[in-house]
């Protein structure tokens, strides 16, 4: 009893006591990171499903990102590649693409799924090779292709805002289960919001980029 009593068994407990405290704080501080990190991937998901979805805009220019995502069903519909995957793909010059099958037994089935895949292009075999000729667009065309982009972008935003806003939700949870302080609250929201307007200024500069190729001529 009079150990427990003691000046040293007191400072001990409150060294515990205060070792306890940290610890919590540093556990919260790199779950906070962890949330932020795992924010940050969602959002960037959304950045690379609108990159690849634009580069299927057709520009009036010769571009392997116009055919190299289309899903292709080959050896007879056992497989299922892109043309990335089956065949290499350069832009010869500024309106024609040239594929090249890795293995010439699927040409045949390469050239179909690029005239199934509704990307507006017609191939044509020539011998070992698939060649694609990119018509120039008009000014109407290229005002059509703009207003898609930003259909695109529109999207691509309100998948952003649609992670934010679970972000949000989870973090007030936290506070309501008074896991966190109404500082952290503050601070993980003005976060969340940053990386928020980042990742949305990143998808316009995209769409910025793929406006100007579409009104190149």
């Amino acid at each position: 009893m009079l150990l427990n009593n003691s000046p040293v068994s007191k400072s001990n407990s409150s060294i515990i006591s205060n070792f306890s405290i940290v610890f919590l704080l540093i556990n919260c501080y790199y779950l906070f990171v962890m949330d932020l990190n795992n924010i940050k991937l969602g959002m960037q998901k959304v950045v690379d499903i609108i990159k690849v979805d634009l580069g299927t805009v057709r520009t009036g220019r010769a571009a392997p990102s116009l055919v190299e995502n289309v899903m292709i069903h080959a050896y007879g519909g056992t497989q299922h590649l892109r043309v990335i995957e089956l065949a290499q793909i350069v832009a010869q010059d500024s309106q024609t693409l040239v594929i090249t099958p890795y293995d010439n037994s699927i040409i045949g089935e390469i050239s179909k799924g690029l005239l199934e895949g509704n990307v507006g292009l017609t191939p044509v075999i020539d011998g070992q090779i698939i060649r694609i000729s990119i018509p120039t667009l008009t000014e109407e065309r290229r005002q059509q292709l703009v207003g898609l982009v930003n259909q695109k972008l529109e999207a691509g935003k309100v998948q952003v805002r649609q992670v934010r806003h679970e972000a949000m939700e989870e973090v007030k949870k936290e506070l309501n289960a008074k896991n966190i302080s109404e500082d952290d609250l503050f601070r993980l929201e003005k976060d969340i919001q940053r990386i928020t307007d980042e990742t949305i200024g990143e998808l316009e500069f995209l769409g910025k980029k793929k406006e100007e190729e579409l009104m190149q001529i």
